[in-house]
């Protein structure tokens, strides 16, 4: 399956539906290609950081110029990078999309590295990468720290890359929608309607990725920040995780590189405090999102009231408090995620909640990124039972679908693309990596608490 999506440069998730190359999903592809092709690994991270745009954002698409324009919406023409980007230092040379993914790349040059030090220390992999990577987390850090708390804050439901979780209902009802005439739908070519999100949502999140690029893609007050009543800002628990993750990672480059990594570390516990302060919600049992935009008294937004994947991904994180660890692991295996008695991979929303759907778009079926990242932080906690029980669903499953973009959670049925990059990447580290969490992970280990 790699093999076929790969370009000569880069390593697109899917032919048909994903023609180009995607931010995080190339973060996941690097992981699993390490194993096979640290090279490979290495040139998969470089050509995405080499879109990167001045400010330090890494943006969610780089297009292929030799894909038709028709062959994916939103295309290179509506997202007008090299134009409406110029003020935050978009690159003139290659088209991208204006807005971010998770922040998984650190990570994953830390990983990439370690599968052949001595040929990414003969390439300088780890020296060349490193500036674009602390660029982009003090981006994240502080153009994106919108409520004031610490955390970063996306600004666009397909930036948390769960992108139509029930969890941007709520915020995404105060968005006018784009006329359902103003864009034509690319993803229904290759996908059933029943499993894609609907009109309505696609007409908010074009009018919200227009309402950005209108305003020069901008951070902040005049930018994100300042479209209205209608904006979105939420602050997503596995953004920031992944983010706490990608830090300690990023410090333990810098020491490889003979920089002191201890600001790095520190910093990490202080996003970890703060994704604790903010979005932790003993009632729910997990971490849930903050929508920035709805009235509150304190101005600290609202949490959202609604069970994903998301607010289980923090389990990746060993500085937690023990208790919160307890409870999501209670979670996991609950009533609401159903791990290992009715679910072979978790679901990506809430089974009892009233908006779950099986089979539609991040509103219930099960994904092998979401799947890979929970499993790595069973390990951490030292589940290893259950950790070993979800690695081999999500080999079982990745196999028996031809490596699906997504499953339905009780029967495994294939749903989305097939031939799906990531799927086949992370089985691939599964299958390559030892069944207990090692020092390669980066920060990972048990909890110290």
């Amino acid at each position: 399956m790699l093999e076929g999506n790969w370009t000569g440069a880069s390593t697109v998730p899917s032919r048909g539906l994903y023609p180009h190359q995607w931010s995080w999903d190339s973060a996941f592809i690097a992981i699993g290609l390490r194993h096979l092709s640290p090279l490979r690994a290495q040139t998969e991270l470089e050509t995405l950081l080499a879109a990167q745009w001045g400010d330090g954002r890494v943006p969610h698409i780089v297009f292929n110029p030799s894909v038709p324009l028709d062959a994916y919406f939103p295309s290179p023409d509506f997202w007008r990078s090299s134009t409406a980007g110029r003020p935050a230092g978009a690159p003139r040379t290659v088209q991208t999309s204006g807005i971010v993914q998770p922040p998984v790349h650190a990570l994953a040059a830390w990983l990439v590295h370690r599968a052949d030090p001595g040929l990414s220390r003969a390439r300088g992999f780890l020296a060349r990468v490193y500036p674009r990577l602390a660029a982009w987390h003090r981006y994240l850090l502080h153009r994106r720290d919108l409520g004031g708390g610490g955390l970063a804050s996306v600004v666009h439901p397909w930036e948390q890359g769960m992108d139509n979780s029930p969890a941007w209902d709520l915020p995404l009802s105060r968005v006018t929608p784009a006329p359902a005439r103003s864009f034509r739908r690319a993803d229904l070519d290759h996908g059933a309607a029943e499993d894609r999100p609907t009109d309505l949502d696609y007409g908010r999140y074009v009018r919200l990725a227009t309402d950005y690029r209108d305003g020069g893609y901008r951070d902040g007050p005049g930018g994100s920040r300042g479209v209205g009543t209608g904006g979105f800002a939420v602050e997503d628990p596995s953004f920031n995780a992944l983010l706490v993750a990608s830090e300690h990672a990023l410090a333990r480059i810098a020491a490889e590189l003979g920089a002191p990594g201890t600001a790095r570390h520190a910093r990490a516990e202080r996003l970890t405090a703060a994704l604790v302060e903010r979005l932790w919600d003993p009632k729910s049992g997990m971490f849930l999102c903050r929508d920035l935009r709805a009235p509150a008294p304190d101005g600290r937004g609202t949490l959202i009231p609604e069970r994903g994947v998301s607010g289980l991904i923090p389990l990746l994180l060993p500085g937690l408090p023990r208790d919160i660890v307890r409870t999501l692991l209670g979670t996991v295996s609950g009533p609401h995620f159903g791990l290992g008695t009715t679910t072979r991979l978790v679901p990506s929303h809430d089974l009892l909640g009233e908006a779950f759907d099986p089979h539609r778009y991040w509103r219930g079926p099960a994904w092998f990124n979401t799947a890979w990242l929970v499993e790595r932080g069973l390990r951490t906690h030292a589940e290893h039972r259950q950790a070993d029980a979800l690695r081999e669903s999500v080999l079982d499953l990745a196999e028996a679908t031809d490596f699906a973009e997504y499953v339905d959670p009780y029967t495994g049925e294939a749903c989305g693309a097939t031939g799906f990059s990531w799927t086949a990447a992370l089985a691939l580290d599964l299958l390559h990596s030892d069944t207990t969490v090692t020092a390669d992970m980066g920060f990972m280990g048990g909890n110290r608490r």
